[in-house]
């Protein structure tokens, strides 16, 4: 009898072990995924797109990015049109003139021009990548910079997060040439380099820098392995 109530206690703790090892291997595969998160691309001003205050009144991009956090390798994408330009600097004088006719190459990109002559405003997208850490800001320089002083200005911290993917890479290290169609051509409407879902894992070493979103890296598996061997190092005594 008393022999029987062991093997019914063993029979039980076994199976409490077992059951405390799977949710063991569960909670750390659920930790390791919920890390995994892809860049991302932000609509400029949401469905008010890129424009200043005297078109549209509500916009208020400084609102618009108080609660996102930017990173290296996103996208901002700016919906406007070709009386509105996008212009990004890293100079601060040049983003706070409004005017980036005196700024230096390598630190302002017009990304789209404006024809202030069109009569016919046509839609135009711009897709910017970010590339560089720190303060970015971007304005739209026309009319003497009145659509800039005119609320049509951002200005935003980027993070290193998961660093640039090896498509925004260039071999000198300067930022991809702006992509600036012809307004109103829709076969030469600017493509957003990285695709909208395009998403690699965050924290991951260069050799796993190609791990699509889905996938666990190596490191996350160690870790599985070793939860497991602690759990049942703990039943074993």
């Amino acid at each position: 009898m008393r022999s029987s109530s062991l093997a019914h206690y063993n029979h039980s703790s076994n199976g409490v072990c077992q059951f405390l090892i799977i949710m063991m291997i569960t909670a750390l595969f659920v930790n390791e995924c919920s890390g995994v998160e892809g860049y991302k691309n932000y609509t400029v001003g949401d469905s008010l797109g890129w424009f200043d205050t005297l078109e549209k009144p509500s916009v208020d991009y400084r609102k618009w990015a108080a609660d996102k956090i930017f990173s290296l390798g996103d996208f901002l994408i700016f919906n406007t049109d070709n009386n509105h330009s996008v212009i990004q600097t890293y100079n601060f004088t040049t983003y706070s003139l409004c005017d980036y006719g005196d700024s230096l190459n390598n630190d302002t990109i017009e990304w789209s021009a404006a024809d202030p002559s069109s009569v016919d405003p046509r839609p135009v997208s711009v897709s910017v990548p970010l590339v560089k850490t720190g303060m970015t800001y971007f304005f739209s320089s026309d009319y003497d910079g009145e659509q800039c002083q005119n609320g049509q200005n951002l200005k935003i911290n980027v993070t290193y997060g998961q660093g640039l993917p090896s498509t925004l890479v260039t071999p000198s290290g300067d930022s991809p040439a702006p992509i600036s169609p012809e307004s109103g051509d829709e076969e030469a409407a600017p493509e957003t380099l990285v695709p909208s879902n395009f998403d690699n894992p965050k924290d991951i070493s260069d050799d796993e820098s190609q791990l699509p979103s889905n996938a666990v890296s190596l490191s996350g598996f160690y870790k599985l392995l070793i939860g497991v061997q602690v759990v049942v190092g703990l039943f074993s005594f």
